[in-house]
């Protein structure tokens, strides 16, 4: 790879309201629609495999989400994925779980990606060992993802760690939560986001919608409590690439929902993955014109390459200029 150019450690600039200087509060803020996206992280150590699945990301979204072992199965780390794409300017969520770490190191996390450049962090409680390939593991959970939002806001606000001592100089970060409109008890889910808003969260990303109707019913009652005034929602979408794989989904995935009806429409397409990459669009188009939704985050695991497609078609991009997508041999510059 050439030179990198860009210098996390410069000072950002300042933008009034702004709690960092990134990308994705500056869209949001703005009010135009964001998008984002997760990173499936690889299990190997050549940083080649990061920027190769950035890349295909890069041109239609706002920021890139590291995940931190989700589903409780080892991969690359969201620090080191962090440290590879701040360096090379993308804008970048890191994903925080409570699962393997304790305060003191989450705390010193949160201080040296805010040092690389990381401006966006989303917390997380995190899937239960069990849940993963290593359930032998021993689980942490010294906060929960509400503590967890906090911590940090205490300490970017307050300029201070848990136990009082000054912070130097405080992260600048944008700080988010993760809500799931889909499972039960249906009735208090926007009040469970309220509280998450209430202890720092300033936009909130959802597990995969499937179900519209479902994801009216909860953005009634969000805008019932004006929380769709106070933090910023992005509502998940990803294709799905056959009936079997939405079946497995909506038995093994925590949280998950998948109507019968969506998967009919799978079952009887001739082209399943095809009618998956449809669906996607078809569900965005009839998620954006919902009043309080402010963005998208997408979740491809294994199709990132549709990501681009799903996201024109969609017609999210319209008014937007598009960012140049970069060339994996030179620096890129996305955060401007």
């Amino acid at each position: 790879m050439s030179e990198l150019h860009f210098d996390p450690a410069a000072p950002l600039p300042s933008l009034p309201g702004h709690s960092s200087g990134g990308r994705l509060e500056r869209i949001l803020r703005s009010g135009r629609f964001a998008v984002t996206a997760e990173l499936n992280p690889p299990d190997s150590a050549d940083p080649r495999d990061v920027y190769d699945r950035a890349l295909v990301l890069s041109e239609v979204c706002d920021a890139i989400n590291a995940t931190d072992a989700s589903g409780a199965n080892c991969h690359m780390s969201s620090v080191g994925i962090c440290s590879l794409l701040t360096r090379a300017g993308y804008s970048v969520i890191m994903q925080i779980s409570c699962r393997d770490r304790n305060r003191i190191a989450i705390q010193g996390d949160v201080l040296g990606a805010a040092a690389m450049g990381v401006q966006n962090i989303l917390c997380l409680t995190g899937d239960g060992v069990q849940a993963g390939d290593q359930p032998e593991a021993k689980p942490v959970f010294d906060f929960d993802s509400t503590s967890l939002l906090n911590c940090i806001r205490g300490m970017r606000d307050d300029g201070k760690f848990l136990s009082g001592r000054k912070i130097t100089v405080p992260p600048r970060v944008f700080l988010g939560g993760a809500a799931n409109p889909f499972v039960p008890p249906y009735e208090h889910r926007a009040t469970h986001i309220g509280k998450k808003i209430a202890a720092g969260a300033q936009f909130i990303q959802t597990q995969y919608c499937y179900d519209v109707p479902m994801l009216r019913t909860f953005m009634d009652k969000v805008r019932a409590q004006g929380l769709h005034e106070k933090a910023f929602f992005l509502i998940g979408v990803g294709p799905l690439p056959s009936s079997k794989t939405a079946r497995w989904m909506r038995s093994n995935v925590p949280g998950v929902h998948i109507p019968d009806a969506v998967i009919e429409r799978m079952e009887k397409s001739k082209n399943e993955k095809a009618e998956g990459k449809q669906l996607a669009i078809d569900l965005i188009q009839e998620i954006k014109e919902i009043e309080g939704v402010h963005g998208l985050h997408v979740m491809a695991y294994r199709q990132e390459e549709f990501v681009n497609d799903i996201i024109h078609a969609s017609g999210v991009m319209k008014n937007r200029q598009p960012k140049r997508a970069p060339r994996p041999a030179e620096p890129v510059s996305v955060l401007a």
